[in-house]
């Protein structure tokens, strides 16, 4: 009996379907697309509340590019001559900004480099960029800049004025306290590696952990490498002998690669791991590594 009845209401649901499916025909077609969008409430119940976790401000985003472009064209121009290339350049930066008016020979300005940039209240920031000349000698000018509420837009709103430098920051100690034996395993693994790596002369592959995946340098032409100091993190490394598998240490190495030119101090930092009684590169900090993990 509930079957009929149900059965009847389906039948009654499909014949008004399509009585109001004709009508709307019959009224035209602004009728039938009427019909055919759903009432605001349906809308509103399926469109979700945006999340407040899913709104998005703009980034501040750090101007320093734009503060070293602009000390380039304005210690490059002159107020003597605001047609030159330079100076349309500083002043389409900075319309309100007057130009420098050098007298006499100047130093040829080599390129502008921010060092330094510190974020204000109101998006003004002050950016600190160094002027390296072609004499060698070295200024830091603070130029200040207020960026946009859109993250993307900036204005330097005031001459540059020549700062003091950073000062060299203290170096922390070192985490690499452990001294590798000069004739152990380990020291000649990384030895052998990076003499591969870095020459060309030999296969790094057999060097490698399963699954890492390391690219090749190019545009190099070293002849031979000097291992001058080898430090580990862990204890483990100050072992003669491979330990069991799977033991992992980090180290650094200060190396002196030797070409035509010269010779090149450079530093490196690697984690191995041990597999099958010898030591694997597993990750190379200091280059591009893919990959990773190992097998038994």
């Amino acid at each position: 009996m509930a079957a009929g009845v149900a059965l009847a209401r389906m039948r009654r649901q499909v014949r008004l379907g399509r009585w109001g499916v004709w009508v709307a025909l019959a009224c035209g077609p602004l009728a039938l697309a009427a019909a055919a969008m759903p009432s605001p409430d349906a809308s509103a119940a399926a469109a979700p509340a945006p999340s407040s976790s899913t709104v998005r401000t703009p980034a501040a985003t750090d101007p320093s590019g734009y503060a070293e472009l602009y000390l380039a064209a304005w210690l490059r121009s002159t107020g003597s001559d605001e047609n030159s290339a330079q100076a349309r350049l500083a002043q389409a930066l900075a319309p309100s900004v007057a130009l420098p008016r050098p007298e006499g020979a100047q130093p040829v300005l080599e390129r502008a480099v921010a060092v330094r940039s510190a974020q204000r209240e109101r998006g003004q920031w002050s950016v600190t960029v160094a002027a390296q000349y072609a004499d060698f000698s070295v200024r830091y000018f603070a130029v200040p800049v207020v960026a946009g509420s859109d993250g993307g837009s900036f204005a330097v709103t005031g001459a540059p004025g020549q700062v003091a430098g950073p000062t060299p920051a203290k170096t922390p100690e070192s985490a690499y306290g452990v001294s590798l034996p000069t004739k152990g395993v380990l020291a000649a693994t990384v030895g052998e590696f990076l003499r591969a790596y870095l020459t060309g002369l030999g296969q790094v592959d057999r060097y490698l952990a399963p699954g890492v995946q390391l690219a090749a340098l190019s545009g190099t032409s070293y002849t031979d490498l000097q291992v001058e100091q080898a430090t580990a993190v862990e204890e483990a490394a100050s072992a003669g002998t491979v330990p069991a598998d799977g033991t992992r240490v980090r180290v650094q190495v200060q190396v002196t690669a030797h070409d035509k030119s010269g010779a090149w101090p450079m530093t490196y930092e690697l984690t191995l791991t041990a597999r099958a009684g010898r030591w694997e590169v597993s990750a190379f900090a200091t280059a591009s590594v893919t990959g990773g993990g190992s097998r038994s």
